[in-house]
């Protein structure tokens, strides 16, 4: 069975399983920054692969791309902070 849940909804689905209630893009980039540097690399690897798909013109596509590529920014910006920092 594929999944053709975007980064951020399979993230909320599993937030809601656990706590209850979905998380925030906020609280992915809070998150990811407490992954090792091989995980924090294939996430990102797995999430500009997800990117590079085709989307379709509807306005929630479009801000869902949005969103997506935000969060990809900011999760690309820890990444290398960290990096930097040696973690």
């Amino acid at each position: 069975m594929q999944d053709n849940r975007d980064f951020i909804d399979r993230a909320e689905s599993a937030a809601e399983k656990l706590h209850g209630e979905p998380i925030t893009t906020e609280e992915i980039s809070k998150n990811f920054a407490l992954y090792g540097v091989q995980k924090r690399a294939e996430a990102l690897e797995r999430f500009d692969t997800e990117l590079c798909g085709e989307i379709d013109s509807s306005p929630h596509s479009l801000r869902r791309r949005v969103q997506l590529m935000a969060l990809r920014k900011k999760m690309g910006t820890v990444h290398e902070a960290l990096r930097k920092a040696r973690r």
